[in-house]
Parts: C-alpha cells; sequence; structure tokens
C-alpha cells in the first residue's frame, strides 16, 4: 500500500431478497438489507480496490441504523489511516467485517496473493468442503430438499429445527436418514428452540439415526445444559456445537464449562474474518472444532467467509453454500460449488469483481 493517509472509504445500501423465506426457530428471513463498501488506493499508480460488504442481522449484530452510523465514521477517519477507520467501528460487528475485510483485500491485492492465503500464511487450498442447509420445513419438504442436496454432490446436509415439537422434527431426521442413505453426514439446527428435556430426548434420536452434530439445541444462555447434554451418554457419537452461545459465554467460559465440541463462526457476528480467523485457531488448539458459515449474505461477505474456510487447517464442512438462498446479488459470484465443495478462488485479494457498478 502506499499510503496508509491515502485511502478513500465509500459505502452503499443494498437489498436483496431471499428466493424464499426461510423459516428458523428465531423466526422468518425474507430478505438481507446492508451495506457494500468500498476502499480505494488513491496513492498508487493503479488506483487498487477493496471490498467489505456489512450486513446486519436482528439478534447478531448492531442495528441497520447503527451500522450506517458507524461507516459514516469510518469514512471520515480513515483520512488519519487504516487503524483509525477500525477504532471508529470497533464497536459493531458489522461494520467492522465490512472495513477490515475491505482493507484485508486491498492488502492482499498488493502482496499479489489470495486472500486466504494473506491472512492464513499457509499452503494453496482448492477447495473447502461445505453442507447443504435445510429449511425448517414440513417432513416432505425436508425430505425433498435434503434429496436434491445429495443429488447435486453434497455430503453433509444441516437440517435446521426447532419449530414444531421434538416429535415431529425426529420424524423429520429419522425420514431423511431413510431417504439419503448411511453415507451421508447429518447435522441438525435447532437455532435454541428446545427445552432441555425436548434436546436430552433429541439427542438419543440423534445418536440412533446417526446424526454427526446437534447446534445450539438449547438457548444460548443455557451453558451448564449443554454440558450436561455433551455428557450425556445417550447421545454418544453425537457432538455439541454452540452457535448463538459463543456470543453470550466466550470461548473461555465455554472452554470451562466442557461445553462444545465445535463453536460455529460466523465473521459478520464476530466483527471481521481476522477476528474469527483468530478465534478458530485459539479453538483449534483446544480440539474444539471450528466451523464456518454465513449469516445469509451477499457475495463479497460470503467469498471472504470461504476464503476464512480456507485459510483453516482440516477444516470440517462449512455453511457456506447459500448463494442459492437469494435471489439476486451484488454481482458473479467467483466461488464454485462442485460435489460438496466450494471452489476457493486464487486471484488476487478476495476475487470479487463487477460489485460496485450500477
Amino acid at each position: 500500500m502506499s499510503d496508509d493517509r491515502e485511502l478513500d472509504l465509500e459505502y452503499r445500501p443494498f437489498s436483496l431478497d431471499l428466493a424464499d423465506p426461510l423459516e428458523t426457530a428465531d423466526g422468518t428471513i425474507d430478505s438481507r438489507n446492508g451495506f457494500l463498501v468500498r476502499i480505494t488506493d488513491r496513492g498508487a499508480d493503479d488506483s487498487p480496490v477493496g471490498y467489505g460488504e456489512a450486513t446486519p442481522l436482528p439478534g447478531w449484530t448492531e442495528s441497520h441504523a447503527d451500522c450506517e452510523a458507524a461507516l459514516a465514521r469510518a469514512a471520515e477517519e480513515i483520512e488519519a489511516g487504516s487503524a483509525a477507520a477500525i477504532e471508529a467501528v470497533d464497536e459493531q460487528v458489522a461494520a467492522r467485517h465490512a472495513v477490515g475485510l475491505a482493507l484485508t483485500d486491498l492488502t492482499a491485492q498488493r502482496e499479489s496473493t489470495p486472500l486466504y492465503r494473506y491472512i492464513g500464511q499457509g499452503p494453496m487450498v482448492g477447495r473447502v468442503p461445505v453442507n447443504a442447509t435445510i429449511g425448517d420445513g414440513s417432513t416432505v419438504e425436508t425430505v425433498r430438499e435434503a434429496t436434491d442436496a445429495v443429488d447435486r454432490g453434497f455430503s453433509c446436509c444441516k437440517l435446521k429445527a426447532g419449530r414444531r415439537s421434538v416429535e415431529e422434527d425426529i420424524e423429520r431426521i429419522r425420514r431423511v436418514r431413510e431417504a439419503v442413505g448411511p453415507d451421508v453426514e447429518l447435522r441438525v439446527d435447532a437455532n435454541e428452540g428446545w427445552t432441555y428435556e425436548e434436546a436430552a430426548t433429541a439427542l438419543e434420536a440423534a445418536a440412533e439415526f446417526d446424526v454427526s452434530l446437534l447446534e445450539q439445541p438449547l438457548p444460548a444462555g443455557a451453558l451448564e445444559g449443554h454440558a450436561d447434554l455433551r455428557a450425556d451418554d445417550r447421545g454418544e457419537g453425537v457432538d455439541i456445537a454452540l452457535d448463538e452461545g459463543l456470543l453470550e459465554h466466550g470461548v473461555d467460559a465455554i472452554c470451562d464449562a466442557e461445553a462444545a465440541d465445535a463453536l460455529v463462526l460466523k465473521p459478520m457476528a464476530l466483527g471481521g474474518v481476522d477476528v474469527a480467523r483468530t478465534v478458530s485457531a485459539w479453538v483449534s488448539e483446544l480440539d474444539i472444532d471450528p466451523i464456518v458459515t454465513t449469516t445469509i449474505d451477499a457475495v463479497v461477505a460470503r467469498t471472504g467467509a470461504v476464503h476464512l474456510a480456507a485459510s483453516i487447517p482440516d477444516v470440517s464442512a462449512c455453511g457456506l453454500a447459500t448463494a442459492d438462498l437469494l435471489a439476486n446479488d451484488l454481482g458473479k459470484d467467483p466461488v464454485l460449488l462442485e460435489k460438496g465443495s466450494a471452489v476457493v478462488p486464487q486471484a488476487k485479494g478476495l476475487g470479487v469483481e463487477g460489485v460496485w457498478e450500477e
């Protein structure tokens, strides 16, 4: 980068409809509204551009209004350098994600390296495994979506659950297992939707139907409850993952309580790809599996999450196959999905182009 004080930051809003409303235990998501960020190095001869994205999600990040206000501050403070711009958004995780990703994209381009190699300093990675996300629909809909995903090459499916009785969810799991066969990895994400008794019942059924992982079965605050589920012999072979609980408690408390086998890392909710990369390295040292997912983001943040996953050695299947949940997008997707894997862009930086054009 030519001079850290010769950067310009611009942002503009966007709104993207989902292809179909996504039903979860937390409610229905029917659109994603956020901000596209562009940082230009006007001091360089070729004026390289880095892109970032802030897509707030209620319950996970700051509000849309607070995000916009933070980006306005960053646009002013960047005249004092990149550190000042980051400091201006440090308390607003979605805005920080956008500014940090744009700066990292810009720097990786100047280093002539893909973003995942810049942040991970590791070897070239061609693909990362991804799971299909199956909405919390009826049993018939769930079976149809899961079999369609397997037909498209996915070997791991995550079923959303928690909106109906646990007995109905168990029936959905049973029918999906029958339909997809024994070789497909099944995960279940209850989005905090169960009581302890319901979760214990689901855990026993998950073991019977060879579910590999139960994600956030209890409310985020129930750290001891998750630890109890993890120690329950009826759930032998079923890992417990925390998602909402990571933001509620942090890594130290989760480790002290021995409450999780895996943690779900959402870069948008954690404050950026750089923050999520640090957390992934930390928990990996503690034998906790990091799983990267999006918050149903647009192409810029989604591609950043793919680079994050590619920077994690031996990463498990991640929730990155979410592009088709959107009816449209900000630009062409540089990430191809093939046989249950995301093909990692090898261009300089993020590898995202054409998103700023009107």
